[in-house]
Order: C-alpha cells, then structure tokens, then sequence
C-alpha cells in the first residue's frame, strides 16, 4: 500500500545539504518550498525530477508534476504550414550562441500574464548552468536578428525545456524542432516540457504518470549528452 502523501517540506536557504523529498510520494505537484538557485541545488532537483517555477513575490516553489508532459525527439509533429513556413522564408538558427538573449526574451512580459517567473535571480542561476555546460539554448533569426527560441537544461538523455519565445509566427515552433532533430541524432529520448498545453500537444507532446517520468529519468540521466553544442545553419539544409 502506498503511503499516504507527503507535504511540501521546507527548505532553508543557508542548507544547500537539505535533500529534496521524494516526488513519487508527494501529496500534488509542489515538493518543496524555499532553498536556494545554487547550481549544486538546481543539478540535484533536476536529477529528481524537480524544477523551479514561482512569481516574483513568491518563495522558491519546487515542482513535480504529476502527470508530466513530454515530447519524443523522434515523434515531433511538423505540419505542412510550418514546414512551408520553414522552405519560404530566410530563417538561420544557433545552439548556444546567445543564451542570454534567449532567456532575456523568454522573461519579457506577454499577452495575459501579470509578470514573469524568470527574476534577476533565476537569470543569474541559469547563466551559471549554461556556464557550466548543462543550460543550452538554440536561437532562430531572421535577417540577422534574434525572433525565436528555447532554452533548457540538458541531463543524460533527457532535456528539460524551461521556456521559449517568438517575435514572429512559428519561430518558437521551429526551434522546437530543429532542437529535436538534433537531440535525436544525439541519442536523446525525452524533451520534458512539464505540463501540457494545446501549442505542445499539437506538436506531440502527451502525458506520462510521474512514476513513469521519475523511472525514465532514472534510466536516462547516466548517459553522456554531447560536449560542443555550438551549431549554426540554415533552415534550408533542415527542411
């Protein structure tokens, strides 16, 4: 019999020793409050299944979705609109060439929304695990500027999308694929985008349990992602 669900547990932020509980046994989707950015505390939430996500006013929340929401490199939908969108215009793409333009553009207001989850502090944290060789991002540009893109942390075989933008219609989109295209040659078998959203199912996202995800992310964080994502192209040799 399982047991019964365990609350969020609190955590201090001058303890960076503090373990994560389990996420399998949590009682929601929130494991933990309150801890720190540090990167030893990023690598080890994220080597759990955990991730950071909270308002400006808001302490640090911890999370675990259940179900979880992820896409297969492999099984990427691309409709016929956004692969002649991809041939008609002069898009050219980079991996890691301008991470912090990219997580600059994700954290800009947008339609909706009162404010945005990626403070000074997540910024900081983030630059510091791009620095690190685990944050990547691929950027989509269009006559030379940035109008597209993604960002996210790359763990074994899986990749955990943190957030993305567009200037201009489906540069989100193909960056999102052009990401899986690559992950794909590179041995990845699961981009996590958290939760689900129409955008990601049309594109093929589903939903796994969390005790799916959680025996997935087991299997899969041993192994090596690629040392040198630095990449620059045209759509055209994509598509």
């Amino acid at each position: 019999m399982r047991p019964e669900g365990v609350r969020p547990v609190l955590l201090r932020s001058h303890d960076r020793s503090a373990p994560f509980p389990d996420p399998e046994q949590a009682d929601g989707n929130l494991v933990a409050i309150g801890g720190d950015l540090s990167r030893e505390r990023l690598l080890s939430a994220y080597a759990q299944g955990i991730f950071p996500w909270f308002g400006e006013e808001d302490p640090i929340l911890w999370w675990s979705p259940d179900p979880r929401a992820v896409l297969e490199p492999s099984a990427v939908h691309i409709s016929r609109s956004l692969r002649k969108s991809a041939c008609n215009r002069d898009w050219q793409y980079h991996m890691d060439s301008d991470f912090a333009g990219v997580i600059d553009a994700c954290a800009e207001p947008r339609a909706g929304q009162g404010g945005t989850w990626i403070t000074p502090a997540v910024r900081a944290a983030y630059l510091d695990l791009f620095a690190a060789g685990t944050a990547h991002s691929i950027e989509v540009y269009q006559q030379g500027s940035l109008v597209g893109g993604l960002y996210g942390v790359a763990l074994g075989g899986l990749f955990f999308g943190e957030s993305m933008f567009s200037r201009v219609p489906d540069a989100s989109k193909l960056a999102l694929v052009l990401l899986a295209r690559h992950l794909q040659h590179w041995g990845f078998s699961l981009i996590d985008t958290q939760f689900i959203t129409p955008h990601l199912q049309s594109m093929g996202a589903r939903e796994l349990p969390r005790r799916d995800f959680l025996q997935a992310l087991a299997d899969l964080r041993t192994q090596h992602p690629p040392a040198d994502w630095k990449i620059s192209s045209s759509l055209h040799e994509m598509f």
